[in-house]
C-alpha cells in the first residue's frame, strides 16, 4: 500500500473542507447568497438571512456530523482490529435513533432528544460490551486468531444489535401513527434538513475538537494496541482503561452526530477505510485525515441531496449509503 507525505494530505483535506464549506453555503435555489455579505441592495437583506439562518447552520452541522461519525467509524475499526467495524454496522447509530425517538415521543425538545440520543448509544454500547466481554475486556490477545475471532464476535454481536434496533424503532413508529411520519422517516434515513439551529452547529464543532483531542491524546496506545492486546501491555499502556476512554469517545460522538443528522450510515466506514489506504494506520495522522474526509463526504452529499431534485430534498443518508455500500462489498471482497 502506497501512502502519501501525511502533512500534505492534510493540507489537501484541509481545502477540501473549506471548499466544501463554501460550495454549501454558495449553491441552492436562492443565489447570490455569498454576495449578499458585501451588496447593500434590497435584496441583500432577505439573502442574508438565507446564509444565516439555513445554510451555514446546515453545513456547520453537516461538517461536525461527518466528522464526528468518521472519527467514531476509526476509532472502533481500530479497537475491534476490523475495517468493517462502524458506529452504524454495529447499531450504536440506530440505539441512538431510538433513544432520540423515545424523547419526541414523550414529548421532549431538542435538549430531550440529545440527552435520548446518548443514553441510546451509551445503552447499545454497554449491551454490546455485556455480550461480548470476554473478546473486548477478557484476557489478553497473544495469538492473531484468537484475537480475529474475538473481533469477529463483536462485530456480528454489533449487526444483531443494530438489527433489534431497527425493530425497536419499526415498533415505536407503529404505535405512534399520529407523528409526522415523513419528516421522521427522513431523519431516520439521515437527513439535515432540521439542522437551522446555529447554537446546536457551534456547539457540535466544539465538541468535535474537544473529543478529537481526547483521541489523539491515546493514539500512540491505539497504534500499540493494533499490534496487540500482550505486545501494548509490556509496553506500559493499561489495556483496558484506553479501550473504555476510547469506547465512550465513540458513545459520544455518535450520540452527537445522530442528534444532528440522524442515522447517517457508512461514513464512519467510508471515510477512515479511504484515508487509511493514502496515509496508512498511524492513528496520529489517521484521525484527524479521517475527520476531515468525513465532514466532506457529509458536506458534498448533503449539497446534492437538497439541490439536484430541489425543491424536494433528499434524505442526505441515501447519498452516503449509495457510496458506503458498494466501498463496503468492495472491502468484504477483498478480505
Amino acid at each position: 500500500m502506497m501512502t502519501l507525505p501525511p502533512r500534505q494530505v492534510l493540507a489537501v483535506l484541509l481545502l477540501a473542507a473549506l471548499a466544501s464549506l463554501v460550495l454549501a453555503l454558495a449553491t441552492g435555489s436562492v443565489s447570490g447568497v455569498l454576495s449578499a455579505l458585501v451588496d447593500p441592495s434590497d435584496g441583500a437583506a432577505s439573502k442574508s438571512a438565507v446564509l444565516w439562518q439555513l445554510r451555514l447552520p446546515r453545513a456547520l452541522s453537516a461538517f461536525a456530523a461527518g466528522g464526528l461519525l468518521a472519527m467514531a467509524g476509526s476509532l472502533l475499526q481500530a479497537l475491534l482490529r476490523n475495517p468493517l467495524a462502524d458506529a452504524y454496522v454495529l447499531g450504536v447509530s440506530g440505539g441512538a435513533a431510538v433513544g432520540a425517538m423515545l424523547a419526541l415521543l414523550a414529548g421532549a425538545g431538542l435538549l430531550g432528544m440529545q440527552v435520548g440520543s446518548a443514553v441510546g448509544a451509551f445503552a447499545t454500547l454497554a449491551a454490546l460490551f455485556l455480550l461480548a466481554r470476554r473478546a473486548f475486556f477478557g484476557r489478553l490477545h497473544t495469538a492473531a486468531r484468537i484475537a480475529e475471532e474475538a473481533s469477529t464476535r463483536v462485530l456480528l454481536t454489533g449487526v444483531m444489535l443494530a438489527a433489534f434496533s431497527a425493530a425497536l424503532l419499526s415498533l415505536l413508529l407503529a404505535l405512534a401513527p399520529d407523528l409526522p411520519m415523513r419528516s421522521i422517516m427522513f431523519w431516520l434515513l439521515g437527513d439535515l434538513a432540521g439542522a437551522t439551529d446555529i447554537r446546536a452547529a457551534v456547539a457540535a464543532l466544539v465538541i468535535l475538537v474537544l473529543l478529537l483531542a481526547a483521541a489523539a491524546r491515546q493514539a500512540r496506545p491505539l497504534n500499540l494496541l493494533l499490534r496487540g492486546d500482550l505486545q501494548a501491555f509490556v509496553q506500559g499502556v493499561d489495556v483496558r482503561r484506553v479501550r473504555r476512554q476510547l469506547v465512550l469517545v465513540s458513545a459520544l460522538a455518535t450520540a452527537t452526530a445522530v442528534t444532528l443528522a440522524g442515522a447517517v450510515g457508512f461514513v464512519g466506514f467510508v471515510a477512515p477505510h479511504l484515508m487509511r489506504q493514502l496515509v496508512g494506520n498511524d492513528q496520529r495522522v489517521l484521525l484527524p485525515a479521517a475527520v476531515l474526509a468525513g465532514a466532506v463526504l457529509v458536506l458534498l452529499a448533503d449539497t446534492v441531496a437538497r439541490t439536484a431534485m430541489a425543491p424536494l430534498q433528499l434524505p442526505v443518508g441515501v447519498l452516503t449509503a449509495l457510496i458506503g455500500v458498494p466501498v463496503f462489498i468492495s472491502l468484504v471482497r477483498r478480505l
